[in-house]
Protein backbone atom coordinates (compact mmCIF):
# COMPACT_ATOMS: atom_id res chain seq x y z
CA UNK A 1 0.00 0.00 0.00
CA UNK A 2 1.05 3.70 -0.52
CA UNK A 3 2.54 5.24 2.17
CA UNK A 4 -0.16 7.79 1.69
CA UNK A 5 -3.13 5.61 1.13
CA UNK A 6 -1.84 4.00 4.15
CA UNK A 7 -2.31 7.19 6.85
CA UNK A 8 -5.50 8.51 5.13
CA UNK A 9 -7.34 5.12 5.31
CA UNK A 10 -5.91 3.97 8.82
CA UNK A 11 -9.05 4.47 11.21
CA UNK A 12 -9.88 3.54 14.83
CA UNK A 13 -12.05 0.49 15.03
CA UNK A 14 -14.56 -0.36 17.34
CA UNK A 15 -15.83 -3.52 16.02
CA UNK A 16 -13.95 -6.72 15.42
CA UNK A 17 -14.50 -9.27 12.47
CA UNK A 18 -11.58 -12.02 13.98
CA UNK A 19 -8.02 -11.34 16.07
CA UNK A 20 -4.74 -10.72 13.94
CA UNK A 21 -3.21 -14.66 14.25
CA UNK A 22 0.68 -14.81 16.30
CA UNK A 23 2.61 -14.39 12.78
CA UNK A 24 1.00 -11.42 11.58
CA UNK A 25 1.64 -9.60 15.01
CA UNK A 26 4.77 -10.79 15.29
CA UNK A 27 5.71 -9.29 12.52
CA UNK A 28 3.51 -6.11 12.86
CA UNK A 29 5.85 -6.08 15.95
CA UNK A 30 8.88 -6.54 14.33
CA UNK A 31 7.82 -3.49 12.09
CA UNK A 32 6.94 -1.15 15.05
CA UNK A 33 10.20 -2.08 16.34
CA UNK A 34 12.16 0.25 13.85
CA UNK A 35 10.75 3.37 15.20
CA UNK A 36 13.20 6.05 15.98
CA UNK A 37 14.49 5.95 19.38
CA UNK A 38 16.46 8.20 21.39
CA UNK A 39 20.04 7.56 21.55
CA UNK A 40 18.76 3.78 19.67
CA UNK A 41 17.66 2.84 23.38
CA UNK A 42 14.07 0.64 22.01
CA UNK A 43 12.72 1.33 25.13
CA UNK A 44 9.30 0.38 24.24
CA UNK A 45 8.18 -3.13 25.40
CA UNK A 46 4.89 -4.94 24.13
CA UNK A 47 2.82 -7.36 26.09
CA UNK A 48 0.12 -9.54 23.26
CA UNK A 49 -2.96 -11.36 24.75
CA UNK A 50 -3.81 -13.68 21.84
CA UNK A 51 -5.21 -16.59 23.04
CA UNK A 52 -9.20 -16.61 23.02
CA UNK A 53 -9.43 -17.81 26.28
CA UNK A 54 -7.41 -15.43 28.03
CA UNK A 55 -8.49 -12.30 25.89
CA UNK A 56 -11.67 -12.62 27.47
CA UNK A 57 -10.69 -13.10 30.69
CA UNK A 58 -8.15 -10.00 30.19
CA UNK A 59 -10.24 -7.91 28.46
CA UNK A 60 -13.02 -7.98 31.56
CA UNK A 61 -10.46 -7.49 34.18
CA UNK A 62 -8.12 -4.61 33.15
CA UNK A 63 -11.10 -2.41 30.31
CA UNK A 64 -14.15 -0.47 31.03
CA UNK A 65 -17.16 -1.77 29.16
CA UNK A 66 -16.93 1.05 26.29
CA UNK A 67 -13.31 -0.49 25.74
CA UNK A 68 -14.27 -4.32 26.20
CA UNK A 69 -17.14 -3.99 23.55
CA UNK A 70 -14.98 -2.37 21.03
CA UNK A 71 -12.14 -4.42 21.23
CA UNK A 72 -14.26 -7.73 21.34
CA UNK A 73 -12.93 -10.25 18.64
CA UNK A 74 -9.17 -8.47 17.88
CA UNK A 75 -5.76 -9.46 19.74
CA UNK A 76 -4.86 -7.09 22.49
CA UNK A 77 -1.00 -5.73 22.25
CA UNK A 78 -0.14 -3.51 25.82
CA UNK A 79 2.67 -1.18 25.27
CA UNK A 80 4.92 0.12 27.85
CA UNK A 81 8.67 1.59 28.02
CA UNK A 82 11.14 1.78 30.56
CA UNK A 83 11.37 4.54 32.69
CA UNK A 84 14.16 6.61 33.75
CA UNK A 85 16.55 5.81 30.46
CA UNK A 86 15.70 7.80 27.50
CA UNK A 87 16.29 11.84 27.99
CA UNK A 88 18.17 11.34 31.00
CA UNK A 89 21.85 11.60 31.30
CA UNK A 90 24.85 8.90 32.06
CA UNK A 91 24.73 10.07 35.89
CA UNK A 92 20.71 9.91 36.23
CA UNK A 93 19.57 13.38 35.91
CA UNK A 94 17.34 14.30 33.36
CA UNK A 95 18.73 16.19 30.21
CA UNK A 96 15.96 19.04 30.26
CA UNK A 97 12.07 19.32 31.88
CA UNK A 98 10.84 16.88 30.00
CA UNK A 99 12.52 13.42 31.16
CA UNK A 100 10.38 10.64 31.11
CA UNK A 101 8.20 12.88 28.85
CA UNK A 102 11.09 11.17 26.35
CA UNK A 103 10.41 8.06 26.88
CA UNK A 104 6.36 8.58 26.15
CA UNK A 105 7.36 10.04 23.18
CA UNK A 106 9.69 7.19 21.70
CA UNK A 107 6.48 4.92 22.54
CA UNK A 108 4.32 7.18 21.01
CA UNK A 109 6.42 6.92 17.71
CA UNK A 110 6.55 3.41 17.87
CA UNK A 111 3.10 2.85 18.14
CA UNK A 112 2.46 5.20 15.27
CA UNK A 113 4.88 2.38 13.57
CA UNK A 114 2.59 -0.54 14.97
CA UNK A 115 -0.86 0.76 13.85
CA UNK A 116 0.33 1.87 10.64
CA UNK A 117 2.42 -1.50 9.89
CA UNK A 118 -1.09 -3.27 10.92
CA UNK A 119 -3.15 -1.32 8.60
CA UNK A 120 -0.11 -2.29 5.91
CA UNK A 121 -0.67 -6.22 6.61
CA UNK A 122 -4.23 -5.59 6.18
CA UNK A 123 -5.46 -5.15 10.02
CA UNK A 124 -6.85 -2.64 11.39
CA UNK A 125 -6.72 -1.03 15.22
CA UNK A 126 -7.60 0.69 18.22
CA UNK A 127 -5.60 2.61 20.59
CA UNK A 128 -7.32 2.60 24.29
CA UNK A 129 -5.78 4.77 27.10
CA UNK A 130 -8.78 4.10 29.56
CA UNK A 131 -7.21 0.89 31.09
CA UNK A 132 -6.67 -0.64 34.89
CA UNK A 133 -2.90 -0.33 35.15
CA UNK A 134 -2.44 -1.81 38.06
CA UNK A 135 -4.84 -4.72 36.78
CA UNK A 136 -2.50 -4.85 33.64
CA UNK A 137 0.94 -5.44 35.29
CA UNK A 138 -0.26 -8.03 38.03
CA UNK A 139 -1.61 -9.95 35.03
CA UNK A 140 1.14 -9.60 32.75
CA UNK A 141 3.67 -9.46 35.36
CA UNK A 142 5.27 -6.52 33.74
CA UNK A 143 7.81 -5.01 35.77
CA UNK A 144 7.55 -1.37 38.20
CA UNK A 145 10.36 0.23 35.77
CA UNK A 146 7.65 0.10 32.99
CA UNK A 147 5.49 2.70 32.37
CA UNK A 148 2.20 1.19 31.16
CA UNK A 149 0.71 3.43 28.30
CA UNK A 150 -1.81 1.69 26.29
CA UNK A 151 -3.80 -1.52 25.27
CA UNK A 152 -3.88 -1.72 21.29
CA UNK A 153 -6.59 -3.97 19.47
CA UNK A 154 -5.53 -5.43 16.33
CA UNK A 155 -7.61 -7.20 14.22
CA UNK A 156 -9.93 -7.44 11.18
CA UNK A 157 -12.85 -4.72 11.00
CA UNK A 158 -16.37 -6.18 11.30
CA UNK A 159 -17.28 -2.51 9.60
CA UNK A 160 -15.12 -0.04 7.64
CA UNK A 161 -15.65 3.53 9.79
CA UNK A 162 -15.69 6.30 7.97
CA UNK A 163 -12.90 9.22 7.89
CA UNK A 164 -13.17 11.62 10.78
CA UNK A 165 -12.65 15.00 10.77
CA UNK A 166 -9.51 16.47 11.16
CA UNK A 167 -8.68 20.25 11.41
CA UNK A 168 -6.86 22.73 8.50
CA UNK A 169 -3.56 22.88 8.71
CA UNK A 170 -3.51 26.93 9.29
CA UNK A 171 -5.46 26.30 12.91
CA UNK A 172 -2.75 23.74 14.08
CA UNK A 173 0.46 24.54 12.46
CA UNK A 174 2.95 28.03 12.81
CA UNK A 175 5.02 28.56 10.25
CA UNK A 176 8.34 31.60 10.69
Amino acid sequence: MEFRELISTRRSVRKYAGAAGHDALAAILQEAQRAPSWKNQQTSRCYVVETPETLEDFRAAVLPSFNRNSSAGAALVVTTYVKGNVGFSDDGTPVNEIGNGWGAYDLGLHDAYLVLAAKNAGYDTLIMGIRDADAIRERLSIPENEEIMSVIAVGKAAEEPGPRPRKAPEEVTRFF
